[in-house]
């Protein structure tokens, strides 16, 4: 199938690794332009210069997307850089799970807001674009309630009811706005990684939950964000789309 990505000009928060890497390089894939940040300056140089030695029109920019003024000239600076935008996915998150009162603030700091200031600033650029698409990165701890249900999951629920809002919002602007919830995710250095060498009672549970027998994959998610944002999909929006092995019980009616 072809996703009809090529040329078009992508966005992306934390690209730099796990999920948010296998996005850029799902985008990459189909040749698409990206444009990613991430908070580590070493780690952006270093993956803007291995997409560009693959022929990848890329850049990026290191910033935390809590700092709004920063998202917004980023995102001009990759539009000037890019000739436009097509597709903005906002994946950062805290990973703030714990129920304490400093992991809320830095929930909502960067899932929420770090969430909205990329649509923000990136809406001007997308009233401009004929295949327009917002991807917001979810969880399935934003559709039911386990051990992620403090701010995590609450602001990950929080991001897909802004998205929907977004979809029906510009709707007729031809924007199209969509979550992608992964169920758990396994990579190297990545949360499942931590907690099966910290907590391994805890990810013996959790891989127990899993009917396929195994987790996801970056690659799994970045595929599926790809799909959805792309013209392919045209058709699609306002939904929160889970890619989670069956992992998840509850019916969305």
């Amino acid at each position: 199938m072809d996703l009809q990505l090529t040329g078009r000009r992508v966005l992306v928060t934390g690209g730099t690794k796990g999920i948010g890497r296998a996005i850029v390089d799902a985008f990459a894939g189909e040749d698409a332009a990206v444009s990613f940040c991430a908070r580590t300056e070493p780690d952006v140089t270093a993956l803007v210069k291995e997409l560009r030695d693959r022929g990848v029109t890329a850049t990026g920019a290191a910033l935390d997307v809590a700092d709004g003024p920063a998202v917004k000239r980023w995102v001009d600076q990759s539009a000037a850089e890019l000739d436009g935008v097509d597709v903005v996915v906002a994946n950062v998150s805290a990973l703030a799970i714990p129920d304490e009162e400093t992991n809320w603030q830095r929930s909502f700091a960067v899932d929420m807001m770090g969430t909205v200031h990329l649509v923000q600033a990136a809406l001007p650029y997308l009233e401009r674009s004929d295949a327009a698409s917002i991807v917001t990165v979810g969880s399935v701890s934003g559709r039911e309630i386990d051990f992620a249900a403090g701010p995590y999951g609450t602001f990950k629920a929080a991001i897909a009811h802004y998205t929907q809002g977004l979809a029906y919002q510009f709707a007729d602007k031809g924007i199209r706005a969509n979550t992608v919830s992964p169920g758990n995710t396994y990579f190297p250095d990545g949360v499942w990684a931590t907690i099966e060498a910290g907590n391994p009672e805890l990810f013996g549970q959790a891989m127990a939950l899993n009917p396929t027998g195994r987790m996801g994959t970056p690659d799994d998610i970045g595929r599926a964000v790809a799909f959805v944002a792309s013209p392919a999909a045209s058709r699609m929006s306002g939904a929160n789309v889970l890619v989670d092995g069956a992992l998840t019980r509850a019916v969305q009616l």
